[in-house]
């Protein structure tokens, strides 16, 4: 690296966890890149896509509102969700904004370049396709599910997820980040639908397997009804390790305080329960465990702090504490 260069830290996922990792890492002074999921199916994400043949743009969407350096009305119009009107009632100002910029520029990345820059961006963001995406999941039993939004509804253990069609070409920016970034971050999310989708596109996997830096998973906190129920943070990581192959895995942050019984009991209402950290299992996956609490105690939902992760991070590539 050149001296003063900064170091780069790409972060791959999607759903609500990756915004909040970027959220904290945009005041760092890195190169940042976010390859983002666009396999989303459900609501308003899977009207336009079925409407206008375009990738899924909901986590896009949030990844542009937690990386943008503007006015917070800005941001709370970009992310404003009509409850009323015809045809406009379940979408996001910002899905739509995102679905006129490509139709007006004529290719989705291209329009997300372009909102980006309007909403002064940190960093760049990458849609792990530029093209309409379908997610799949074998289950255990063998049947295959069709499509994101159902794979959870389903309610059975999940074999593998695989993306149609076949031969996703990824950009090749996105694949150069993961190959030459100091860090790369699997951020926490929807396991086999937030994440997955993500690495099993396969050059992005061989790109994993042979970056430069290394690749750290943010551990979830919580389990998910329908994906990951009785998970452990070793099951986690095996269900990465497997999808993507031996060596794609560096270190693992968990989180290792208890869980209040308040915050259990309303989880348990939704069938989620914590992770347990199994710490032998995780040695066994021959991985670097950093324990920590890194839970934001003072939010309605359970979820990483923002703070907290990005200063692990960041530590990890030497970089101080803001």
């Amino acid at each position: 690296m050149k001296p003063n260069q900064k170091k780069k830290v790409t972060v791959i996922g999607g759903g609500t966890g990756m915004p909040v990792l970027l959220r904290g890492l945009k005041h760092y002074p890195i190169d940042l890149s976010a390859i983002v999921t666009v396999a989303d199916d459900g609501g308003s994400s899977g009207r336009l896509r079925t409407e206008m043949s375009m990738p899924a743009p909901g986590d896009i969407r949030n990844v542009i509102a937690a990386l943008a350096e503007v006015e917070p009305m800005m941001e709370e119009l970009f992310q404003h969700r009509f409850t009323n009107g015809n045809g406009l009632m379940g979408h996001s100002m910002g899905n739509l904004f995102l679905a006129a910029m490509t139709a007006v520029t004529g290719d989705f990345y291209t329009g997300i370049k372009e909102i980006a820059r309007v909403f002064k961006v940190k960093g760049r963001i990458y849609p792990i396709a530029n093209q309409n995406l379908f997610l799949n999941a074998e289950m255990l039993d063998g049947e295959i599910i069709v499509g994101e939004s159902k794979i959870p509804l389903a309610n059975k253990r999940i074999k593998r997820v695989f993306v149609e069609p076949k031969f996703v070409v990824p950009l090749p920016e996105a694949i150069t980040a993961v190959r030459e970034s100091d860090l790369v971050v699997i951020s926490p999310g929807s396991l086999y639908t937030s994440t997955l989708p993500n690495l099993v596109v396969p050059q992005i996997a061989n790109a994993l397997r042979e970056a430069e830096g290394k690749v750290v998973y943010v551990c979830n906190v919580m389990t998910q009804a329908g994906e990951t129920s009785g998970y452990t943070a070793a099951d986690h990581a095996q269900a990465i390790i497997d999808h993507v192959g031996e060596g794609c895995l560096d270190k693992i942050i968990v989180h290792n305080k208890e869980i209040t019984q308040s915050v259990q009991l309303k989880y348990a209402e939704e069938n989620a329960a914590p992770v347990e950290y199994d710490r032998e299992r995780l040695e066994q996956l021959d991985l670097e465990i950093i324990e920590r609490d890194i839970i934001d105690e003072q939010q309605q939902f359970l979820r990483h702090d923002t703070k907290k992760v990005a200063k692990i991070l960041c530590s990890l590539i030497g970089i101080d504490p803001q």
